[in-house]
């Protein structure tokens, strides 16, 4: 059973005992502190065997920013399973770490 959006959250906080803000979709107006988590759903993985959905897997799109362009934040996430690297990128000075994870 896959595990919930929530589940991850916590996961997510209690990697970096909560140190780092972890932020699912926030809204525009928020006011982000660096270094931060961000969130969203990205895609669905779904393996089906005997004409049913046996393994049912959330993605999720996250984005670690940093001021640090070798940020141990994102090697850690980098080295979780299921994790792999999109792409970077800078902007504003901060550096942006784009992953997919499913959990």
């Amino acid at each position: 059973m896959a595990k919930t959006r929530l589940e991850f959250h916590a996961f997510l906080r209690a990697l970096f005992d909560s140190k780092v803000p972890v932020h699912f979709q926030p809204p525009p107006n928020t006011k982000l502190v660096y270094p931060c988590i961000l969130y969203t759903y990205s895609r669905k993985n779904n393996l089906f065997a005997n004409n049913d959905k046996y393994i049912k897997n959330v993605g999720y799109q996250l984005t670690v920013i940093d001021k640090d362009p070798d940020s141990t934040i994102s090697e850690k996430i980098a080295e979780l399973p299921f994790c792999s690297w999109d792409r970077n990128y800078a902007a504003d000075g901060l550096n942006h770490f784009v992953y997919t994870i499913y959990y």
